[in-house]
């Protein structure tokens, strides 16, 4: 009944359209009458703001899919299967993210004790990183989207770990 592209297009802006919602509802009870309702009616529509930013956000993080490989997150491990290479990282063991940036695309390179796993920006899967990389303790999110969105090449490190690492 839809057309694919108009089909993808609300799936992609699906989490705006609701947070959106949820402020109309917001500001149609704000002014209702009584101050209970109205209250309540404010709050929501401050939630839904609060939603819109991080709906948009995440629009802006993700990306099309249609790049080599699968990406998958499962309980804080993150692996990648694509067609030459693989592999995978706990989050928690993560001590690098940086993002480079190459004529012919974007490369999440995530560095751990063990090595380095490269992920493309456009792999199939690869918009669940953002909840994984918004668990990386000070990471600044506007920081990385401003990465993602300068064509310049080289490589941008994005996180760093505070922790040392273990000599032994």
């Amino acid at each position: 009944m839809i057309r694919p592209d108009a089909l993808a297009a609300l799936r992609r802006w699906r989490e705006a359209i609701i947070a959106g919602c949820v402020i109309v509802l917001g500001l149609w009870l704000g002014l209702s009458p009584g101050p209970v309702v109205e209250g309540v009616g404010y709050v929501l529509a401050l939630i839904g703001v609060l939603m819109m930013i991080l709906a948009l956000r995440r629009i802006r993080f993700s990306r099309p899919g249609d790049g080599p490989g699968v990406v998958t997150l499962h309980e804080g491990r993150i692996a990648y299967l694509g067609p030459y290479y693989g592999g995978a990282v706990a989050i928690r063991d993560m001590t690098r993210l940086a993002l480079r940036r190459a004529p012919g695309g974007q490369t999440w390179v995530l560095t751990h004790p063990e090595g380095v796993l490269a992920i493309p920006v456009n792999a199939l899967g690869a918009d669940q990183l953002f909840d994984a990389f918004s668990a990386l303790d000070g990471l600044n999110m506007p920081h990385l989207l401003r990465a993602l969105g300068d064509p310049t090449p080289g490589t941008v490190t994005l996180w760093q770990a505070d922790r040392p690492v273990a000599l032994t």
